[in-house]
């Protein structure tokens, strides 16, 4: 079978799992657990799914020039990126996450254009501003009453700081995925977050009475553990050594799709005018930026 399709249908399934998560993840916050607990038990439970999957792949020694990469990768994508997902979805909504998340297209471009010296078209302009505008409208306006919502403009500020730490890391991460195994880079760079994510939350952790939790939470952080966590970044990875980043960002706005039938299906949040407004400014915004220009 074609890698490249392969490879799409990798990064679909990390996309599925990323739409079905905003609902899950949220109803465990904080009910079962804390927001920074849940951060650094995720990336506990990958530093040990990944080191036993590391024995039965080749060994692979990381070249001393390739280390800070993965340092400033690992900080972007498994410290800074989870720590504002988790804690601005604990203070926001399902649908308001999956709608910020889809901003990662435009961030890619624009890191591109910086770091990759990428070219930007007057269309990919116009996107960026529909796209921000979007985002601007949650933050300012998407304040309705949410149960569990308990400072929704704040929350879905830190979810815009997450879209852009996670295209950081798509971008960083590029260049050393075609070079290295995607569980050798993945057993390095998640011991590194447990590392960087402890100071913040072991209490929360530690706090947990894992004896009196329920089915309901306990499946829900398994998925969070398994799925988001393990299966979606070896998914991601596995694609991005195929097709570049800015394909991985494109498939977030299916996101969205997900994440409001499933919530909306659970009764654990609803559309309105705004996130209507505000989803349609997006989409129209990925779009202008990811097309393609006709030739001839």
């Amino acid at each position: 079978m074609d890698k490249r399709f392969l490879a799409l249908l990798a990064a679909i399934g990390a996309t599925t799992i990323y739409g079905l998560n905003h609902t899950i993840m949220k109803v465990v916050m904080p009910t079962y657990i804390g927001p920074y607990g849940l951060v650094l038990l995720r990336v506990m439970t990958a530093s040990l799914l990944f080191f036993l999957c590391s024995f039965f792949f080749p060994k692979e020694k990381i070249e001393k020039q390739d280390y800070l990469r993965i340092f400033v990768a690992t900080a972007f994508g498994m410290c800074l990126n989870m720590i504002f997902f988790i804690k601005g979805l604990s203070l926001s909504t399902p649908i308001n996450s999956s709608v910020i998340i889809t901003m990662m297209p435009i961030i890619v471009m624009l890191l591109s254009a910086i770091f990759l010296k990428e070219k930007i078209t007057s269309s990919k302009i116009l996107g960026i501003l529909f796209g921000f505008s979007g985002a601007l409208t949650l933050v300012l306006y998407g304040n309705a009453f949410i149960k569990n919502a308990s400072n929704i403009p704040l929350g879905n500020a830190m979810m815009l700081v997450n879209a852009f730490c996670y295209g950081a890391y798509l971008v960083i991460v590029k260049p050393i995925s075609k070079k290295y195994h995607v569980v050798t880079l993945m057993k390095w760079m998640f011991p590194m977050g447990v590392l960087m994510n402890l100071p913040f939350g072991i209490d929360e952790l530690l706090a947990v009475d894992w004896a009196t939790l329920p089915f309901d939470g306990l499946w829900r952080i398994g998925f969070v553990l398994f799925f988001t966590t393990f299966m979606a970044y070896l998914l991601n990875m596995y694609a991005l050594r195929e097709v570049p980043p800015t394909t991985i960002g494109v498939l977030t706005y299916v996101q969205p799709i997900i994440a409001i039938v499933y919530a909306s299906f659970t009764g654990n949040d609803k559309m309105d005018g705004v996130k209507t407004l505000a989803t349609l400014l997006v989409f129209v915004g990925v779009y202008l930026v990811t097309k393609r220009k006709k030739l001839g």
